[in-house]
């Protein structure tokens, strides 16, 4: 509650009924913040049904438990990064410029406020097969379609092509995660265009990029 007795910012007053779909997403929301604020594990129940504003049956009549809860969180940030990726390749017929938005795609959803990255990249669960079944879909659909590109661009077999797109959105995730908390000195788009240079100059060395 604020100082002055009003309900908490982003909640609803306990008692108010919201249509299905809008409970549930603003049940998604609150449940965000705990995960991301707390891991999963020190994250209760009681504390997303607080954050919310609802009382726990009205939480558990969405979601059966904490691990469902926090697959559908989970679910929904690997289609968001899957999604951005998809649109960066399709945004440009220009490979450089492919390599430059796909990895400011993977940088702007990491510098986004929500820290929803973190259910994905540094989620305290992976033991769990349901959530590495996620996190690994995110590597191997963002690299299926960045290794069409690198096999098009360079005409090296499909294998070949897929362990450089791997290594290329290891690369994207891993220096964002690195900027976001190390390098306050490197702007954003500074730090896009630094990575996706190097990640350029080595692509273009292979076959059919000598023109380029």
């Amino acid at each position: 509650m604020s100082p002055s007795g009003d309900t908490p910012v982003g909640t609803t007053p306990r008692g108010s009924r919201l249509p299905r779909k809008e409970r549930r997403a603003q049940l998604l929301d609150s449940a965000l913040e705990v995960f991301v604020a707390q891991g999963y594990h020190a994250a209760a129940m009681d504390d997303i049904a607080e954050r919310a504003g609802v009382s726990k049956p009205v939480l558990y009549q969405h979601f059966p438990g904490k691990l469902e809860l926090y697959l559908a969180l989970l679910d929904s940030s690997c289609d968001a990064i899957i999604d951005n990726c998809r649109k960066a390749l399709n945004s440009t017929q220009d490979n450089k410029q492919r390599v430059a938005a796909a990895m400011e795609a993977f940088y702007e959803y990491i510098a986004a406020h929500d820290g929803a990255f973190r259910l994905v990249f540094e989620s305290d669960l992976t033991n769990e097969p349901a959530v590495r079944a996620a996190v690994d879909r995110v590597t191997a659909e963002c690299a299926a379609m960045i290794a069409d590109v690198i096999h098009d661009d360079t005409g090296l077999p499909g294998e070949a092509s897929r362990l450089l797109a791997v290594s290329l959105v290891g690369m994207a995730q891993v220096s964002a995660r690195f900027w976001l908390t190390d390098t306050a000195g490197i702007s954003q788009p500074e730090a896009v265009a630094l990575v996706s240079g190097l990640a350029w100059r080595g692509i273009r060395g292979y076959p059919l990029t000598d023109e380029h």
